[in-house]
């Protein structure tokens, strides 16, 4: 939607704008004129309707971290409109601002301050629209609830917008609130749409319908890497409303029903050509370290393993693709609807103002929905059938055919004088990733490396990305450490951390959970982990319980202290803080994807373990508000602690140190 347009489709009122090409270099976005540019976006990011309505445009979307209430927050505490006023228009690739994606626990320290600004701007434009209607001093007027008023005289929004055009660019010194004088940010704002949520009401990609829709099925090859050599589809096409789409490796059907489609995908015949695996779930670890750039020469390195895992989101991949003419419309949950449009013009050679995507609501992505997987085949099927076409991915696909959070070996060394101050410090992340590499504590000479390799597995990102691997490894040997020289761990974390937010953590942490006055008893067991990632600190406590006859392990209790600077919304940040160690406790304890001959062998639920009801320790969080510090985003550095804290207490209780993610394969 180009800039002429506004008023066109969203109708009278007052439009706060942002030069797309300003927001793109705040970002680190396209730009125009370069050669990889997208193509010009819209630059609308507020407009004030003549019904009093506030839309705000933004291309994060919801995927169930409660952005959409936080940003509504944003737009409360600065125009002083009602919550109930605010729309919040997300994830449309026609009508919001380029966004790179929902990614990196980006929403709150990006977009929260810009959506500010933009309601702020939006404020001053409703002051001097009332001061020039009425003819007084600007100074004189008041703005609170939706309304503008001038002693006895007031104005809602909606009725200073009746009839009016206006537009203003965003202004760069417009004026915030501080945190510390926060009227509704900072308090616990109800889910915008929670009622929806609960009673089911709300359409996620997987609910979505077109008239003359047609469901889709994919045949997908029996092992990662097999190109078809032939293909009898006779029987599947011999079936009342079945289509058969077949392009290259591509085979897919299409039927009026998904159990049609489904009995249609299990009559085709294909033949594949196998391809030799590379590795499998027992020889990726020397894999990695034979394939690796610049591997450590040093000796002595301990190793440390991680195993690849699935995101397991709560809806799979679902897509539903419409073409009309030479432009296709794609609904989707997506993280990255800017970059899925991206992959749409590039799979069908068409200019990105031609491919339209459009995010509702997601169930939850972890970082593995970054990529157009679903939207791709949708419209691939539909341009070739001419009809709108939905693919939803089953449980098993979404466990095969997604990418994987990487696998990892990590080799660390370190030294420690007789007090307690660590001398020396090595370490090596090979595949898994370098979020969380440095250590936040203060060690002199520390050498810390990333090394890429070879995957034989597809994998990409995971919440909080390579920092839980980065921080289970070397919160654990801060554990080892802390035993050479017989320190307690939280004095010998105190000891080597100088920061004084992470130091704060650890504080908190430990007071919450009665480190000091903790009781050793058989068979149960305490750790302690901390880190920084992304703008938080965090420091986790847990206790736990080992079965002397089995070994099995039951997280019993944790405590996480958390702080992230000013805080945006508690119940909501509670949410994630806790709902980071219920994910967590997975990948800590037995999700692990298990493979071997090109084929994912942990490919549904009943095969891959994931927490469950009675998995679940006592969970308390402590949250340190900073309002002196600027807001960092929460969705993925609370999950960094809790795989090192059992790990941690496992060896407290029976003396075992394990050396892998998860512990107890």
């Amino acid at each position: 939607m180009k800039r002429r347009d506004f008023f066109a489709v969203l109708g009278g009122g007052l439009v706060v704008l942002l030069d797309d090409e300003i927001y793109a270099q705040e970002t680190g976005g396209p730009r125009r004129g370069g050669g990889t540019a997208v193509p010009v976006e819209i630059g609308a990011w507020l407009h004030i309707g003549e019904s009093g309505v506030v839309t705000v445009y933004t291309g994060k979307v919801e995927v169930g971290q409660n952005a959409r209430t936080s940003l509504t927050q944003a737009v409360v505490e600065e125009l002083h409109a009602p919550p109930a006023s605010v729309h919040m228009a997300m994830g449309d690739t026609d009508l919001t601002p380029f966004d790179m994606g929902t990614v990196g626990s980006m929403t709150t320290p990006r977009m929260w301050p810009q959506i500010r600004r933009a309601a702020a701007a939006a404020r001053e434009m409703l002051l001097d629209l009332a001061a020039q209607k009425w003819s007084v001093d600007r100074a004189t007027l008041a703005i609170a609830d939706g309304k503008v008023s001038a002693g006895a005289r007031s104005a809602s929004f909606g009725e200073l917008a009746r009839g009016e055009k206006w537009t203003r660019t965003i202004p760069s010194s417009v004026p915030l609130a501080e945190a510390a004088a926060w009227k509704v940010a900072g308090k616990s704002l109800p889910k915008v749409n929670g009622h929806a949520m609960v009673t089911g009401a709300h359409k996620y990609s997987y609910d979505l319908s077109r008239p003359g829709m047609l469901h889709a099925k994919v045949l997908y090859p029996p092992q990662f890497g097999a190109t078809l050599i032939s293909l009898d589809a006779s029987a599947a096409e011999a079936m009342p409303g079945v289509k058969v789409v077949h392009e290259g490796n591509f085979v897919a059907v299409a039927a009026p029903d998904p159990e049609t489609a489904a009995k249609a995908a299990g009559v085709l015949q294909a033949q594949w050509k196998p391809v030799t695996a590379e590795a499998d779930s027992h020889t990726v670890f020397q894999y990695f370290k034979q394939t690796a750039q610049g591997a450590a020469a040093s000796a002595n390195l301990t190793p440390y393993t991680i195993a690849y895992i699935a995101h397991v989101p709560l809806e799979p991949r679902a897509a539903l693709a419409e073409w009309e003419g030479d432009k296709v419309t794609v609904w989707t949950g997506s993280q990255r609807p800017f970059g899925v449009r991206s992959e749409l013009a590039q799979a069908f050679g068409i200019p990105e103002e031609k491919a339209r995507v459009i995010v509702p609501d997601t169930g939850s992505g972890y970082g593995g929905k970054h990529n157009g997987d679903a939207a791709l085949e949708a419209a691939r099927v539909s341009k070739a059938l001419g009809k709108p076409v939905k693919r939803n991915w089953t449980r098993e696909e979404e466990m095969t055919w997604a990418y994987f959070r990487p696998g990892g070996l990590i080799e660390v060394a370190g030294k420690v004088s007789p007090d307690g101050v660590i001398t020396e410090w090595e370490f090596h992340n090979y595949n898994s990733g370098g979020s969380g590499l440095q250590s936040p504590y203060s060690i002199p000479g520390k050498k810390e490396q990333f090394h890429q390799t070879k995957s034989p597995l597809r994998q990409g990102s995971y919440r909080g990305l390579a920092a839980t691997a980065n921080h289970f490894v070397r919160e654990s040997y801060m554990d080892e450490l802390a035993q050479s020289v017989k320190l307690d761990p939280l004095e010998f974390r105190l000891i080597n951390a100088k920061d004084e937010r992470l130091r704060n953590v650890i504080v908190a942490a430990a007071d919450k959970f009665g480190w000091k006055a903790r009781q050793k008893t058989a068979g149960r067991g305490f750790g302690i982990a901390a880190g920084f990632e992304k703008g938080g600190y965090v420091a986790t406590c847990a206790e736990i319980s080992v079965d002397p006859g089995t070994g099995a392990v039951k997280v019993l209790r944790a405590v996480v202290a958390f702080e992230c600077g000013a805080v945006v919304n508690p119940e909501h940040l509670r949410n994630q803080v806790e709902g980071a160690i219920a994910m967590g406790l997975g990948g800590a304890l037995f999700e692990e994807i298990q493979f071997g001959e090109g084929k994912i062998s942990t490919n549904r639920l009943a095969r891959y373990r994931v927490p469950r009801f009675a998995d679940m320790p006592v969970i308390e969080s402590v949250l340190l508000d900073r309002k002196d510090l600027v807001s960092a985003g929460a969705g993925e550095t609370p999950i960094v602690g809790i795989a090192p804290a059992i790990g941690n207490a496992i060896f407290d209780a029976n003396g075992k140190r394990i050396r892998r993610l998860p512990l107890m394969a």
